[in-house]
């Protein structure tokens, strides 16, 4: 094949993905077709399939290449900071979606709702990520705040940021919540522990601790559902 031949191969190939793109959506995509198509929109010309192979090759997964840093996409051959900064979108653009979805519902009013807001919040975070949910009259949401970001298994919260967080909102209550990327979903003793040292100094404000929800592997747990959440063990928001 010369390389006109090439060329118009490569360009056809590019149609048909865009075109099944439109007419299905990428539920009949395979993982590697999925990055075709996003890099096609980074590298004008050429062929995209084997940089699309050795990214799922490097990172074990769509998911892996998705959540990736630009940084760490950039180490690959191949992949300059245009489709680093395109395939790093993906994932905080889906988070952002997510959190528009929640917060079109603004109460924060049980336990489901809760795992849900903190759910859209943490998506798509590889390192542990801590964050404050600042609630007034009726459990609406007054707002969040990033609290702290740790490394692949810890991330150290600190109780007075906490609590300036939830006085500078003029918070009535509190939802922490924060993802463990190892995949366990339950609390740790030091995440308890942790938890019942913020309830303490958060009671003695005058603010509740409602939840402390904590994300892994698609799944939420609530704190309070466990009955982990007070040194009293109450359940429930």
């Amino acid at each position: 094949m010369d390389e006109q031949m090439e060329k118009n191969a490569h360009l056809g190939h590019r149609k048909r993905l865009r075109m099944r793109f439109r007419t299905e959506g990428l539920d009949g995509f395979a993982p590697h077709e999925v990055l075709e198509l996003l890099l096609c929109y980074a590298r004008p010309r050429g062929d995209v399939n084997p940089l699309a192979h050795t990214l799922l090759e490097t990172f074990g997964s769509l998911k892996g290449v998705l959540e990736a840093s630009p940084q760490q996409l950039m180490q690959v051959n191949g992949v300059g900071e245009e489709a680093a900064t395109l395939i790093g979108l993906a994932i905080p653009l889906f988070r952002r979606y997510a959190l528009s979805l929640a917060e079109q519902k603004t109460v924060i009013d049980s336990t489901e709702a809760a795992r849900k807001y903190c759910a859209a919040l943490l998506t798509g975070h590889r390192t542990e990520h801590f964050y404050t949910v600042c609630l007034g009259a009726n459990r609406a949401v007054l707002g969040w705040r990033l609290i702290a970001e740790g490394t692949v298994t810890e991330v150290v919260a600190y109780p007075r940021q906490i609590a300036e967080t939830a006085l500078n909102l003029g918070a009535q209550a509190v939802i922490l919540c924060h993802n463990h990327p190892d995949g366990l979903c339950e609390p740790s003793e030091e995440d308890v522990a942790a938890t019942h040292q913020i309830y303490r100094l958060l009671e003695t404000l005058g603010i509740r601790l409602l939840d402390h929800v904590i994300t892994a592997n698609g799944k939420a747990c609530s704190m309070a559902e466990l009955g982990r959440l007070t040194p009293r063990g109450r359940k429930g928001l």
